[in-house]
């Protein structure tokens, strides 16, 4: 190994995680809240945390269906998340719509907008699904920095 590619690895920095509700009922996001409250969950045992803003933002995590209302809020707060960043799906409905797809408001699934690299479904996932869909996109995160994971 050479220098540079040793000094890269040691400098690799933790991904921080933002969290974009599209729209959810918010089931999702209260199994979400397990992942960052409850130690048998915590995702920063993974060495991630939970940023307050898209801009330090490496790993982006979805819910909802993505509803008309809020479509160009999401897509808006997704572009200010810098390059590389990973997005997961989290829960059926940014997926497929989920129980919502027939609505006349849904404008999802959410890969019709973004890039989904990693999905996590259930309605809503279970923590231990939501972890290891974490683990997924720090995989691909660290592989977009041209770092083995």
């Amino acid at each position: 190994m050479s220098l540079d590619n040793l000094l890269k690895k040691l400098s690799v920095r933790s991904p921080w995680l933002f969290r974009i509700n599209a729209g959810s009922c918010n089931g999702c996001d209260v199994e979400l809240a397990t992942t960052a409250c409850i130690p048998r969950y915590d995702v920063e045992r993974l060495g991630c945390r939970y940023c307050g803003s898209p801009r330090h933002a490496d790993i982006v995590l979805i819910t909802g269906p993505l509803t008309t209302r809020v479509r160009d809020k999401v897509l808006r707060v997704w572009n200010e998340i810098p390059e590389p960043k990973v997005t997961v799906a989290v829960g059926i409905c940014p997926i497929s719509g989920g129980v919502f797809r027939e609505g006349y408001s849904i404008e999802g699934p959410i890969d019709r907008y973004i890039p989904v690299d990693v999905n996590v479904p259930g309605c809503p996932p279970r923590p231990q699904a939501i972890l290891e869909g974490v683990v997924q996109a720090r995989a691909i995160w660290m592989k977009k920095l041209g770092l083995e994971a």
